[in-house]
């Protein structure tokens, strides 16, 4: 049967929506923009335009197509429904005004493709984002560019949904902000140049998130408004469990590479990562459950961080990981708080992983008092100041080391520490008897 535009309207009629859309011309790839007056290339503001075109396309739930070409608009909003398409590498939508330049609230099955989506640098307000959205469910964006926001350059207010496919640059603030958000698929993006954050995920109280983060690549993330750990993460998971962390490549980030705060049953398994300023992978706070594995870092202050068991920070295994190349990065930071390899406190195995050149320590375990059932088996640690650095202050509790490989430590093998002061010799040589808490053997010292 030749399909025509009277079969097309005829199947429309049938599905109870043809009315809004009766002149338009309609094909199998949806609506075309210019029906509606909007012109790749206009000198002027389309935003009129464009926004009856997309609340007539959503309307009909089909597509709205616009053809290769500048398009000038701002605050535009996305019905339920609405589905954006572009082509990709030559759509292009700039920001002329509004607080955004995509926004939807309360909607659902919203989808942006093929689009280049310029905010030109304009500052936006506190929080917003050059696409805001709030409440909307099944949101798609896929294979889009986004550039120069003057803010965030996504905000995912408690959505579901993918970003995926899609290339994020120049946000002056965050690349792409989830808050109450949960089982986003955020995959196989490229994001570069963000202001103070790559990718946060964030609950507004602890509670399951579900998402996944997985094979994006995400470099030269700053932390243009400074702080201490807030800001310069190329990922940061806040209070959000049951996230997956997985085959990342990260390059470049003023702090972590990877940093879960008060983020339980985590996973961070499988990513790349160089050049971090300070601690490149951390599970810190109140957390319980954490899996670090397979994870390549090359270059950091600190390498992995298990921490904060006086606020609760317990449960984790770090295993298989290969760290190197630590040390100071960061003006004006004393040698002795940079150069761990890895370091664990509480209900934690250490196992299967290669350090190399960390000038304070291999492997710490413990601070202070704060030490209770931790496993450091089977490691290779070489050209180290402590190989494992190992907390005997009174009330700290059981360690056990066993079947390491130690190398190049120069400051001895296995030390028992009072906080930063090295409170023994070296305890894989002799002297472990005197610290009943801690079961050291068949470790090698070369």
């Amino acid at each position: 049967m030749e399909l025509n535009r009277r079969h097309l309207l005829a199947g429309a009629a049938a599905a109870g929506f043809v009315a809004p859309i009766k002149a338009a011309p309609l094909s199998t790839f949806g609506l075309d923009a210019a029906h509606f007056g909007v012109r790749a290339g206009a000198a002027g503001d389309q935003s009129g335009a464009l926004q009856r075109a997309i609340d007539q396309a959503a309307q009909a739930r089909v597509p709205l197509m616009l053809a290769p070409g500048v398009y000038r608009a701002g605050g535009l909003t996305l019905p339920a429904g609405a589905n954006l398409a572009g082509i990709r590498g030559a759509t292009r939508l700039i920001l002329t005004q509004g607080p955004s330049l995509l926004s939807a609230e309360h909607a659902d099955t919203v989808s942006l493709s093929g689009l280049m989506l310029d905010g030109g640098g304009r500052t936006l307000a506190q929080g917003r984002a050059l696409l805001h959205f709030d409440d909307v469910k099944a949101i798609r964006i896929v294979e889009c560019e986004i550039a120069g926001a003057g803010g965030n350059g996504v905000t995912l207010q408690s959505c579901d949904g993918e970003v995926t496919h899609s290339t994020i640059t120049g946000a002056a603030d965050n690349a792409l902000f989830c808050n109450d958000s949960s089982g986003l698929l955020i995959a196989a993006n490229i994001i570069a140049k963000s202001g103070n954050g790559g990718i946060r995920l964030w609950q507004s109280d602890k509670r399951s998130d579900g998402s996944t983060i997985a094979d994006n690549r995400i470099e030269d993330t700053g932390a243009r408004d400074g702080g201490t750990g807030e800001n310069g993460n190329a990922i940061n998971v806040f209070r959000a469990a049951n996230v997956i962390v997985r085959g990342n490549h990260i390059r470049n980030a003023a702090f972590s590479a990877i940093r879960g705060n008060s983020a339980s049953n985590i996973q961070i398994i499988g990513n790349n990562c160089s050049a971090l300023d300070e601690v490149a992978i951390y599970s810190e706070f109140g957390f319980e459950g954490a899996v670090i594995a397979d994870n390549v870092i090359d270059g950091a202050e600190t390498g992995i961080s298990v921490t904060n068991f006086n606020e609760g920070g317990r449960l984790a295994t770090v295993r298989g990981n290969i760290v190197r190349n630590l040390g100071t990065r960061r003006a004006n930071r004393p040698p002795d708080e940079a150069g761990v390899g890895i370091g664990v406190e509480a209900d934690t195995v250490v196992s299967g992983n290669v350090i190399e050149r960390a000038p304070r320590a291999g492997i710490s375990a413990g601070w202070g008092q704060y030490l209770r059932n931790v496993a450091i088996t089977g490691n290779i640690v070489r050209e180290a100041g402590f190989g494992v650095a190992v907390s005997v202050v009174a009330g700290a509790g059981v360690a056990v080391i066993s079947g390491n490989l130690f190398a190049g430590t120069v400051r001895g093998a296995i030390v028992g520490m009072e906080w930063q002061k090295a409170a023994t010799g070296d305890l894989a040589l002799a002297g472990a008897e005197r610290y009943p808490q801690l079961k050291i053997s068949g470790n090698q010292v070369n």
